[in-house]
Protein backbone atom coordinates (compact mmCIF):
# COMPACT_ATOMS: atom_id res chain seq x y z
CA UNK A 1 0.00 0.00 0.00
CA UNK A 2 1.62 3.52 -0.92
CA UNK A 3 1.94 5.64 1.53
CA UNK A 4 -1.13 8.06 2.68
CA UNK A 5 -1.08 11.32 0.66
CA UNK A 6 -1.09 14.72 2.78
CA UNK A 7 -3.27 17.83 2.23
CA UNK A 8 0.01 19.62 0.68
CA UNK A 9 1.20 16.65 -1.50
CA UNK A 10 -2.73 16.46 -2.99
CA UNK A 11 -2.62 19.94 -3.68
CA UNK A 12 0.60 20.06 -5.58
CA UNK A 13 -0.40 17.23 -7.46
CA UNK A 14 -3.29 19.43 -8.25
CA UNK A 15 -1.37 21.90 -9.29
CA UNK A 16 1.92 20.70 -10.50
CA UNK A 17 1.84 16.70 -11.96
CA UNK A 18 1.29 16.15 -15.83
CA UNK A 19 -1.78 14.09 -16.17
CA UNK A 20 0.31 11.40 -17.85
CA UNK A 21 2.21 11.00 -14.51
CA UNK A 22 -1.43 11.50 -12.75
CA UNK A 23 -3.08 8.78 -14.66
CA UNK A 24 -0.06 6.51 -14.04
CA UNK A 25 -0.33 6.82 -10.11
CA UNK A 26 -4.35 6.79 -10.33
CA UNK A 27 -4.11 3.35 -11.91
CA UNK A 28 -1.75 2.08 -9.34
CA UNK A 29 -3.73 2.71 -7.28
CA UNK A 30 -7.22 1.83 -8.48
CA UNK A 31 -5.49 -1.96 -9.05
CA UNK A 32 -4.42 -1.85 -5.48
CA UNK A 33 -8.15 -1.79 -4.84
CA UNK A 34 -9.43 -3.73 -7.76
CA UNK A 35 -6.69 -6.55 -8.30
CA UNK A 36 -8.90 -8.39 -10.44
CA UNK A 37 -9.33 -5.70 -13.37
CA UNK A 38 -13.11 -5.94 -13.43
CA UNK A 39 -15.27 -2.73 -13.79
CA UNK A 40 -18.89 -2.89 -12.88
CA UNK A 41 -21.98 -0.65 -13.49
CA UNK A 42 -25.35 -0.77 -12.01
CA UNK A 43 -28.75 -0.51 -14.21
CA UNK A 44 -30.84 1.49 -12.04
CA UNK A 45 -33.44 4.68 -12.61
CA UNK A 46 -33.61 8.25 -10.84
CA UNK A 47 -36.57 8.94 -10.10
CA UNK A 48 -37.33 12.16 -8.65
CA UNK A 49 -40.49 12.27 -7.01
CA UNK A 50 -40.90 15.75 -6.93
CA UNK A 51 -39.40 19.05 -8.72
CA UNK A 52 -40.56 21.26 -5.95
CA UNK A 53 -37.93 23.13 -3.68
CA UNK A 54 -37.57 25.67 -1.87
CA UNK A 55 -33.70 25.58 -1.37
CA UNK A 56 -33.18 27.68 -4.61
CA UNK A 57 -29.63 26.26 -5.15
CA UNK A 58 -27.82 28.58 -7.68
CA UNK A 59 -26.41 26.24 -9.28
CA UNK A 60 -29.49 23.75 -9.99
CA UNK A 61 -31.84 24.28 -12.91
CA UNK A 62 -34.29 21.75 -12.09
CA UNK A 63 -36.11 22.86 -9.12
CA UNK A 64 -39.73 24.54 -9.14
CA UNK A 65 -41.88 26.25 -6.50
CA UNK A 66 -45.28 25.42 -5.74
CA UNK A 67 -47.45 27.53 -7.56
CA UNK A 68 -45.10 26.99 -10.44
CA UNK A 69 -47.72 25.39 -13.72
CA UNK A 70 -44.51 22.79 -14.71
CA UNK A 71 -44.52 21.72 -10.39
CA UNK A 72 -45.36 17.87 -9.23
CA UNK A 73 -45.07 15.26 -7.02
CA UNK A 74 -45.33 11.80 -8.52
CA UNK A 75 -48.27 9.72 -7.63
CA UNK A 76 -47.17 6.09 -6.24
CA UNK A 77 -48.92 4.76 -9.44
CA UNK A 78 -46.71 7.25 -12.06
CA UNK A 79 -43.90 5.91 -9.76
CA UNK A 80 -45.18 2.14 -10.04
CA UNK A 81 -44.79 2.47 -14.03
CA UNK A 82 -41.24 3.91 -13.56
CA UNK A 83 -39.88 0.65 -11.75
CA UNK A 84 -42.30 -1.52 -14.01
CA UNK A 85 -40.53 -0.44 -16.85
CA UNK A 86 -36.84 -0.57 -14.92
CA UNK A 87 -37.73 -4.21 -13.99
CA UNK A 88 -38.18 -5.21 -17.61
CA UNK A 89 -34.74 -3.90 -18.86
CA UNK A 90 -33.37 -5.99 -15.54
CA UNK A 91 -32.93 -3.25 -13.09
CA UNK A 92 -32.02 -3.40 -9.82
CA UNK A 93 -31.83 -0.25 -8.15
CA UNK A 94 -33.95 3.09 -8.18
CA UNK A 95 -32.31 6.12 -6.59
CA UNK A 96 -34.81 8.28 -5.28
CA UNK A 97 -34.26 12.00 -4.92
CA UNK A 98 -36.72 14.93 -4.94
CA UNK A 99 -36.30 18.61 -4.39
CA UNK A 100 -36.76 19.79 -0.54
CA UNK A 101 -40.63 19.68 -0.60
CA UNK A 102 -41.83 22.68 2.42
CA UNK A 103 -44.73 20.25 3.40
CA UNK A 104 -44.22 17.26 2.87
CA UNK A 105 -43.62 15.12 6.05
CA UNK A 106 -42.18 11.77 7.45
CA UNK A 107 -45.00 9.74 7.22
CA UNK A 108 -45.36 10.52 3.61
CA UNK A 109 -42.05 9.33 3.51
CA UNK A 110 -42.57 5.93 5.02
CA UNK A 111 -45.49 5.34 3.23
CA UNK A 112 -43.54 5.84 0.13
CA UNK A 113 -40.71 3.86 1.05
CA UNK A 114 -43.05 0.85 2.31
CA UNK A 115 -45.05 0.85 -0.82
CA UNK A 116 -42.21 0.55 -3.06
CA UNK A 117 -40.40 -1.78 -0.43
CA UNK A 118 -43.38 -4.17 -0.11
CA UNK A 119 -44.58 -4.26 -4.13
CA UNK A 120 -40.86 -4.74 -5.18
CA UNK A 121 -38.82 -6.42 -2.95
CA UNK A 122 -35.76 -7.07 -5.51
CA UNK A 123 -35.42 -3.39 -6.31
CA UNK A 124 -32.56 -1.48 -3.31
CA UNK A 125 -33.85 1.86 -2.66
CA UNK A 126 -30.89 4.23 -2.49
CA UNK A 127 -32.79 7.72 -1.89
CA UNK A 128 -32.99 10.51 0.08
CA UNK A 129 -29.96 13.13 0.00
CA UNK A 130 -28.77 14.56 3.64
CA UNK A 131 -30.66 17.94 2.67
CA UNK A 132 -33.73 16.13 2.13
CA UNK A 133 -33.69 14.03 5.48
CA UNK A 134 -32.22 17.20 7.42
CA UNK A 135 -35.57 19.08 6.18
CA UNK A 136 -38.11 16.06 6.86
CA UNK A 137 -36.70 16.13 10.24
CA UNK A 138 -37.58 19.94 10.56
CA UNK A 139 -40.76 19.91 9.37
CA UNK A 140 -42.08 16.98 11.15
CA UNK A 141 -40.31 17.71 14.22
CA UNK A 142 -38.15 15.08 15.02
CA UNK A 143 -34.23 14.22 14.40
CA UNK A 144 -32.15 13.14 11.76
CA UNK A 145 -31.77 10.06 13.99
CA UNK A 146 -35.38 9.26 13.55
CA UNK A 147 -35.93 9.97 10.07
CA UNK A 148 -33.15 7.64 9.39
CA UNK A 149 -34.65 4.71 11.44
CA UNK A 150 -38.12 5.17 10.37
CA UNK A 151 -37.08 4.98 6.83
CA UNK A 152 -34.79 1.94 7.34
CA UNK A 153 -37.73 0.10 8.80
CA UNK A 154 -39.97 0.99 6.39
CA UNK A 155 -37.21 -0.73 3.44
CA UNK A 156 -34.43 2.30 3.17
CA UNK A 157 -31.49 0.31 2.18
CA UNK A 158 -28.95 3.34 1.76
CA UNK A 159 -28.69 6.80 0.84
CA UNK A 160 -26.85 9.52 -1.46
CA UNK A 161 -23.97 11.92 -1.46
CA UNK A 162 -25.87 14.28 -3.22
CA UNK A 163 -26.15 18.02 -1.67
CA UNK A 164 -22.43 17.92 -0.80
CA UNK A 165 -21.34 19.87 -3.81
CA UNK A 166 -17.96 21.83 -1.95
CA UNK A 167 -17.81 20.77 1.13
CA UNK A 168 -16.70 24.49 2.41
CA UNK A 169 -19.14 26.89 3.67
CA UNK A 170 -18.07 29.91 1.73
CA UNK A 171 -18.42 28.49 -1.36
CA UNK A 172 -21.90 27.02 -0.26
CA UNK A 173 -23.05 30.59 0.85
CA UNK A 174 -22.46 31.90 -2.27
CA UNK A 175 -23.81 28.87 -4.54
CA UNK A 176 -26.71 27.25 -1.82
CA UNK A 177 -26.92 29.90 0.44
CA UNK A 178 -30.16 27.55 2.20
CA UNK A 179 -28.31 24.44 1.85
CA UNK A 180 -27.10 22.83 4.98
CA UNK A 181 -23.38 23.79 6.13
CA UNK A 182 -20.73 21.15 5.38
CA UNK A 183 -20.27 20.08 8.99
CA UNK A 184 -24.54 18.86 8.79
CA UNK A 185 -23.84 17.00 5.48
CA UNK A 186 -21.01 15.32 6.83
CA UNK A 187 -23.28 14.82 10.27
CA UNK A 188 -26.26 13.46 9.26
CA UNK A 189 -24.16 10.58 7.45
CA UNK A 190 -22.00 9.89 9.73
CA UNK A 191 -24.95 9.32 11.70
CA UNK A 192 -26.73 7.03 8.93
CA UNK A 193 -23.21 4.82 8.91
CA UNK A 194 -23.90 4.27 12.69
CA UNK A 195 -27.40 2.95 12.07
CA UNK A 196 -25.86 0.66 9.20
CA UNK A 197 -27.40 2.70 6.30
CA UNK A 198 -24.24 2.78 4.28
CA UNK A 199 -24.22 5.36 1.68
CA UNK A 200 -22.04 7.45 -1.17
CA UNK A 201 -19.60 10.52 -1.16
CA UNK A 202 -19.93 13.07 -3.69
CA UNK A 203 -18.66 16.20 -5.00
CA UNK A 204 -19.78 18.69 -7.67
CA UNK A 205 -16.80 21.20 -8.62
CA UNK A 206 -16.83 24.07 -11.37
CA UNK A 207 -18.11 27.00 -9.82
CA UNK A 208 -16.63 29.64 -7.17
CA UNK A 209 -13.90 26.78 -5.24
CA UNK A 210 -10.18 26.70 -5.26
CA UNK A 211 -8.10 23.95 -5.16
CA UNK A 212 -7.53 24.09 -1.76
CA UNK A 213 -12.04 24.13 -1.13
CA UNK A 214 -11.63 20.60 -3.10
CA UNK A 215 -8.55 18.75 -0.95
CA UNK A 216 -10.60 20.03 2.21
CA UNK A 217 -13.66 18.32 0.44
CA UNK A 218 -11.46 15.08 0.11
CA UNK A 219 -10.48 15.17 3.55
CA UNK A 220 -14.20 15.61 5.21
CA UNK A 221 -14.46 12.41 3.32
CA UNK A 222 -11.57 10.50 4.49
CA UNK A 223 -11.87 11.39 7.89
CA UNK A 224 -15.40 10.37 7.90
CA UNK A 225 -14.10 7.23 6.00
CA UNK A 226 -11.74 6.21 8.79
CA UNK A 227 -14.48 6.57 11.21
CA UNK A 228 -17.27 4.69 9.91
CA UNK A 229 -16.33 3.01 6.80
CA UNK A 230 -19.57 3.91 5.73
CA UNK A 231 -18.95 4.88 2.07
CA UNK A 232 -19.19 2.65 -0.73
CA UNK A 233 -18.05 5.16 -3.42
CA UNK A 234 -16.93 8.95 -3.98
CA UNK A 235 -18.56 10.16 -7.18
CA UNK A 236 -17.37 13.50 -9.23
CA UNK A 237 -18.76 15.63 -11.23
CA UNK A 238 -18.59 18.98 -13.00
CA UNK A 239 -20.93 21.82 -12.90
CA UNK A 240 -22.66 22.30 -15.63
CA UNK A 241 -23.79 25.26 -16.26
CA UNK A 242 -26.88 26.10 -18.76
CA UNK A 243 -30.10 27.56 -17.62
CA UNK A 244 -29.05 27.87 -14.05
CA UNK A 245 -28.85 31.26 -11.77
CA UNK A 246 -25.26 30.91 -11.31
CA UNK A 247 -24.25 30.94 -14.83
CA UNK A 248 -26.31 34.38 -15.36
CA UNK A 249 -25.00 35.79 -12.05
CA UNK A 250 -21.32 35.00 -13.10
CA UNK A 251 -21.34 34.66 -16.90
CA UNK A 252 -17.69 35.13 -17.43
CA UNK A 253 -17.53 31.45 -15.42
CA UNK A 254 -14.82 29.26 -16.81
CA UNK A 255 -16.64 26.04 -18.12
CA UNK A 256 -14.38 23.02 -16.54
CA UNK A 257 -12.23 21.04 -18.86
CA UNK A 258 -12.04 17.39 -19.57
CA UNK A 259 -8.09 17.76 -18.42
CA UNK A 260 -9.40 19.44 -15.08
CA UNK A 261 -12.12 16.17 -14.48
CA UNK A 262 -9.23 13.80 -15.16
CA UNK A 263 -6.88 15.82 -12.94
CA UNK A 264 -9.16 15.96 -10.12
CA UNK A 265 -10.29 12.31 -10.43
CA UNK A 266 -6.98 10.90 -10.16
CA UNK A 267 -6.15 12.86 -6.93
CA UNK A 268 -9.52 11.87 -5.67
CA UNK A 269 -8.20 8.37 -5.92
CA UNK A 270 -5.29 8.47 -3.87
CA UNK A 271 -6.43 10.55 -1.27
CA UNK A 272 -9.53 8.54 -0.65
CA UNK A 273 -7.17 5.31 -0.05
CA UNK A 274 -10.24 4.46 2.19
CA UNK A 275 -13.07 4.57 0.18
CA UNK A 276 -13.29 1.31 -2.11
CA UNK A 277 -15.25 2.35 -5.29
CA UNK A 278 -13.96 5.80 -7.29
CA UNK A 279 -17.33 6.39 -10.15
CA UNK A 280 -16.38 7.56 -13.77
CA UNK A 281 -19.35 10.62 -14.08
CA UNK A 282 -20.12 9.91 -18.03
CA UNK A 283 -23.44 11.11 -17.82
CA UNK A 284 -22.04 15.08 -17.22
CA UNK A 285 -18.76 13.94 -19.29
CA UNK A 286 -19.65 12.20 -22.18
CA UNK A 287 -19.00 8.56 -23.08
CA UNK A 288 -15.29 9.16 -24.20
CA UNK A 289 -14.14 10.58 -21.40
CA UNK A 290 -16.20 8.61 -19.52
CA UNK A 291 -13.93 5.33 -20.38
CA UNK A 292 -10.80 7.59 -20.05
CA UNK A 293 -11.32 8.20 -16.23
CA UNK A 294 -11.29 4.00 -16.03
CA UNK A 295 -7.65 4.74 -17.08
CA UNK A 296 -7.37 7.36 -14.05
CA UNK A 297 -8.71 5.86 -11.30
CA UNK A 298 -12.16 4.60 -11.31
CA UNK A 299 -13.21 1.42 -11.51
CA UNK A 300 -17.28 1.78 -11.89
CA UNK A 301 -19.08 3.54 -14.62
CA UNK A 302 -22.32 3.90 -12.61
CA UNK A 303 -25.51 3.94 -13.75
CA UNK A 304 -27.16 3.16 -17.53
CA UNK A 305 -29.03 5.80 -16.55
CA UNK A 306 -32.86 4.72 -17.61
CA UNK A 307 -33.98 8.32 -16.65
CA UNK A 308 -32.25 11.09 -15.45
CA UNK A 309 -33.61 14.79 -14.99
CA UNK A 310 -31.07 17.43 -12.99
CA UNK A 311 -28.01 17.22 -15.46
CA UNK A 312 -30.22 17.10 -18.30
CA UNK A 313 -32.52 20.39 -16.93
CA UNK A 314 -29.22 22.18 -17.05
CA UNK A 315 -28.87 21.60 -20.71
CA UNK A 316 -26.50 18.38 -20.84
CA UNK A 317 -27.82 14.93 -22.31
CA UNK A 318 -25.87 11.62 -22.68
CA UNK A 319 -27.27 8.74 -22.74
CA UNK A 320 -25.15 5.08 -22.91
CA UNK A 321 -27.07 1.30 -23.33
CA UNK A 322 -26.06 -1.52 -21.55
CA UNK A 323 -24.01 -2.99 -24.20
CA UNK A 324 -22.32 -0.12 -25.17
CA UNK A 325 -21.16 0.16 -21.21
CA UNK A 326 -19.76 -3.60 -21.99
CA UNK A 327 -17.63 -2.48 -24.93
CA UNK A 328 -16.26 0.63 -23.30
CA UNK A 329 -14.85 -1.47 -20.33
CA UNK A 330 -13.74 -4.52 -22.96
CA UNK A 331 -12.14 -1.92 -25.17
CA UNK A 332 -9.61 -0.63 -22.26
CA UNK A 333 -9.06 -4.95 -21.83
CA UNK A 334 -10.82 -4.92 -18.42
CA UNK A 335 -13.90 -7.40 -17.16
CA UNK A 336 -17.58 -5.55 -17.03
CA UNK A 337 -19.71 -6.65 -14.61
CA UNK A 338 -23.01 -5.48 -13.55
CA UNK A 339 -23.76 -4.77 -9.76
CA UNK A 340 -26.46 -4.01 -7.01
CA UNK A 341 -26.09 -0.98 -4.60
CA UNK A 342 -24.09 -2.72 -2.43
CA UNK A 343 -21.18 -3.19 -5.20
CA UNK A 344 -21.97 -7.13 -4.75
CA UNK A 345 -20.95 -8.13 -8.67
CA UNK A 346 -24.25 -10.30 -9.96
CA UNK A 347 -23.14 -11.03 -13.41
CA UNK A 348 -19.49 -10.83 -15.58
CA UNK A 349 -19.59 -10.41 -19.69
Amino acid sequence: MQKRLSKKEALDLIKNTDLKTLGKMASARKKEHHPKGITTFVIDRNINYTNICWVDCKFCAFYRHEKDVDAYVLTFGEIDVKIDELLEIGGTQILFQGGVHPKLKIEWYEDLVEHIHTKYPTINIHGFSSIEIDFIAKVSRISVEEVLERLKVKGLASIPGAGAEILSDKVRDIIAPKKIDSEVWIDIHRKAHKLDIMSTATMMYGTVESDEDIIEHFDMVRKLQDETGGFRAFIMWSFQGQNTELLRLIPDMEKPTSNRYLRLLAVARLYLDNVPNIQSSWVTQGAYIGQMALRFGANDLGSTMMEENVVSSAGVTNTMAKEEMIELIRDIGETPAVRNTAYKILKKF
